[in-house]
């Protein structure tokens, strides 16, 4: 009798965008980013709270696990998340993926936009997501040397990359 070897955890990834302007100077909101908020700062525009960070995450997972996106989720067609926290969306995301039968390795996020200066709030953002995901999230930030929208300071994109594996 062979002894069977050990199974093997084939990975699954999937990437997220999200992208938002900022709100309209006569229609004022606060500026959520990477789960916190960043007082003095313009907000973004959003039918939730507006946080790409936290929406290209949800996205992300959504994707690598196959079970659509966030518009499929918590679109416009669904008030209850109208105003919603991105870091509430981002722990339902993480509720469907493992309900559909994944576990998550990690998430990985890069946001695109000239403001604010995130690196001295990095660790505190990727503690919060964390939490929420259940799984380590990491941020990056970069501008776009005044090209597109973003280099503008139209408004601010982030791009996710997650990696989901079969719960076993």
């Amino acid at each position: 009798m062979t002894e069977s070897a050990a199974p093997i955890i084939l990975p699954r990834t999937g990437i997220g965008i999200d992208v938002h302007a900022f709100a309209a100077a006569d229609e004022p909101r606060e500026l959520w980013l990477g789960g916190l908020l960043w007082e003095g700062q313009r907000g973004l525009s959003g039918h939730s709270d507006g946080d790409p960070v936290a929406h290209a995450a949800a996205d992300a997972l959504f994707s690598a696990a196959g079970v659509g996106d966030l518009g499929t989720h918590f679109g416009t067609d669904r008030p209850e998340f109208a105003g919603a926290s991105g870091v509430t969306l981002l722990a339902a995301a993480a509720k469907i993926v493992r309900d559909a039968g994944f576990e998550i390795g990690n998430i990985a996020v890069q946001f695109v936009g000239n403001r604010p200066k995130f690196g001295p709030r990095r660790a505190e953002s990727q503690q919060i997501l964390s939490e929420a995901a259940g799984a380590p999230v990491s941020v990056s930030a970069t501008t776009s040397d005044a090209l597109g929208f973003t280099g503008r300071g139209e408004g601010i994109a982030a791009i996710a990359t997650a990696l989901v594996y079969l719960a076993h």
